[in-house]
């Protein structure tokens, strides 16, 4: 066993902002422009410069509602629609009203969208109605972007400080955090006014069909963290049934990006060189329509360019080598493919929990609250469903201003003292032993539950059987596991969540008992959807320090959605033409 440092620091501020990705430098910045004598801390596990899910950058914004292009108003329908009518429309409505704000903020900084011959942003279509993607030529920019603006909004930053619990008064408001030094495992107790949880999803709960831990679909560092402190904070986290589950590159555990080709004349197609689907935007019923295909006579499945120009499957293979995820280029050259030359095989990601991609993340409302008093999310572990870059973006600035608004009403929230010495001593539980499990074991055998027993199709008998080797695994985990160092004990502490996230998509799963979200929330032996006792939201929460789910309507729509349009996503599949 290392070295690890004993001690223990305390500081206050007015807003804490804890994950250093997307979401959380545009919380923390528009937090200090909207109040530049408050003192803002963002709070990161790894280095804000190349963290989170944009680290390497990204190729482009789903989901930019651009004046000529698209209206808030059709926007919101989109997501309601798309989301099988589970929408609490006031947080996407919210969104789509200040995207286009942050794009021009965004344009400001540096990060350069996509633009005509007139200079106009040249926006393509994917969606089933609108028009919304934006590509980004220079999107490796990103971060770099990010940080520059945060020095000069002179944010305070702690990088290498992983948050594990947040702190709570009497009252049920928040009042700060508790967190590790990732580096020599020195803790750190933040008193805070506010806390804006940023955290990302939770990228790491099925394994890969490579089995490698970290070769994810979603960024492996973002290990649901944020879900497990929001509900072990007391606060509800909405529809964690709904999984996340995205087309990717067989063998390459990356988006195949139809929405980036799709602009181009690319597609979906299945081994017969036939288009299947109409609609390449991520929503359940593309995802089971995708499944059915794979699973049939026609199956596997394949992102088709070979039909194109040499020159347009060029550019496109230019576009996502180069951006956001470069290891792909060095995939295709290592098997020898080329976009031109013929189809490239897709399959189906493991699960996880992303609001980004889906809708399942802590409740927030439209000002990114969540349950708890001064506690809010943002990004994709927040519940507005259909995220993706830009709603982090949005979202995250709507947070951060409502934040230090917040935190300039009151004062700091008194709490037991004893929670700290209790954090630690669970903490710093795995150092104690000499001898046990690593925590990539116990990981793998998490993860490796979850691909067996949780993968829809869902089936009831294998989800209680899950639920039964959790808590054995959980069990090991408490007495067994162990650290050697302070890197393996920020490990353990992901391990932790890890566990927790797949406990709560069990709990949640068995709780909504209808199929819903196409293959999201697929229930073998509860086949149809029961719009009558479930059109709701399903909310868990902890309490009595036990697991508990309970129904929550939903809030009545802002934008009307007339009865013909309910079903849109439900016919994307292309039938034979007599």
């Amino acid at each position: 066993m290392d070295d690890l440092r004993a001690g223990l620091n305390e500081v206050d501020c007015d807003v804490l902002v804890i994950g250093g990705g997307t979401a959380g430098p545009m919380a923390a910045y528009r937090a200090r422009k909207k109040n530049p004598n408050a003192k803002v801390i963002l709070l990161e596990k790894a280095n804000v410069k190349r963290s989170g899910a944009i680290s390497m950058g990204m190729d482009g914004l789903n989901n930019a509602v651009i004046p000529g292009h698209s209206t808030p108003e059709q926007y919101t329908k989109e997501i309601t629609i798309a989301n099988d009518g589970i929408c609490d429309q006031a947080a996407v409505y919210k969104y789509a009203q200040n995207c286009y704000s942050i794009i021009e903020e965004l344009d400001q900084f540096g990060i350069r969208f996509q633009k005509d011959e007139n200079g106009e942003y040249d926006v393509k279509k994917v969606h089933h109605i609108g028009t919304y993607v934006l590509p980004m030529p220079n999107g490796d920019t990103v971060k770099k972007a990010l940080y520059r603006q945060l020095r000069r909004a002179r944010v305070l930053i702690s990088n290498r400080y992983m948050a594990t619990r947040l702190l709570t008064g009497q009252s049920g408001r928040v009042a700060g955090t508790i967190a590790v030094n990732t580096r020599t495992g020195e803790f750190l107790v933040i008193r805070a006014k506010a806390v804006i949880m940023c955290m990302g999803a939770a990228g790491r709960l099925g394994l890969p069909t490579s089995g490698y831990l970290y070769g994810t679909y979603e960024n492996p560092t973002n290990s649901g963290e944020g879900y497990a402190m929001a509900y072990h904070a007391g606060a509800k986290l909405a529809n964690l049934e709904c999984f996340q589950i995205n087309p990717l590159i067989k063998d390459y555990n990356g988006p195949a990006c139809a929405y980036v080709a799709g602009p181009f004349g690319g597609y979906t197609a299945n081994s017969k060189n036939e288009r299947f689907i109409e609609c390449d935007y991520w929503s359940g019923q593309m995802m089971q329509e995708f499944y059915n295909e794979l699973q049939s006579g026609k199956g596997p499945v394949f992102l088709k360019l070979n039909h194109l120009h040499k020159d347009t499957a060029d550019h496109i293979e230019h576009i996502l080598h180069t951006v956001e995820r470069p290891t792909r280029g060095r995939f295709h050259e290592q098997r020898g493919t080329k976009y031109a030359d013929k189809m490239i095989e897709m399959h189906i990601s493991e699960i996880g929990f992303c609001s980004g991609h889906s809708a399942s993340g802590v409740y927030v409302d439209e000002f990114a609250r969540t349950t708890v008093p001064g506690l809010y999310a943002a990004g994709d572990m927040a519940s507005v469903p259909h995220n993706y870059m830009l709603g982090a973006f949005t979202n995250g600035a709507i947070a951060g201003e409502h934040a230090i608004d917040f935190a300039d009403e009151v004062d700091f929230e008194e709490f037991d003292e004893t929670a700290i010495s209790l954090e630690q001593e669970r903490v710093l539980a795995p150092t104690q032993r000499d001898d046990g499990l690593p925590p990539n074991q116990i990981e793998y055998k998490i993860r490796r539950l979850v691909n067996d027993y949780l993968q829809p199709p869902k089936v009831t008998a294998k989800y209680e059987l899950c639920q039964e080797r959790l808590a054995e695994v959980r069990e090991d985990m408490n007495t067994q596991m162990m650290a050697r160092d302070a890197h393996e004990l920020m490990r353990c502490m992901e391990v932790a969540s890890i566990l927790d996230c797949a406990d709560m998509a069990a709990f949640a799963s068995l709780y909504r008992t209808e199929s819903r979200w196409g293959l999201y929330h697929w229930r073998s032996d509860y086949p149809d959807s029961n719009d009558e006792d479930w059109k709701c939201h399903v909310l868990l929460s902890k309490q009595d320090d036990a697991m508990t789910c309970e129904k929550h309507p939903v809030a009545p729509y802002i934008i009307p959605i007339a009865e013909d349009e309910k079903d849109a996503y439900y016919k994307q599949r292309i039938t034979a033409q007599a």
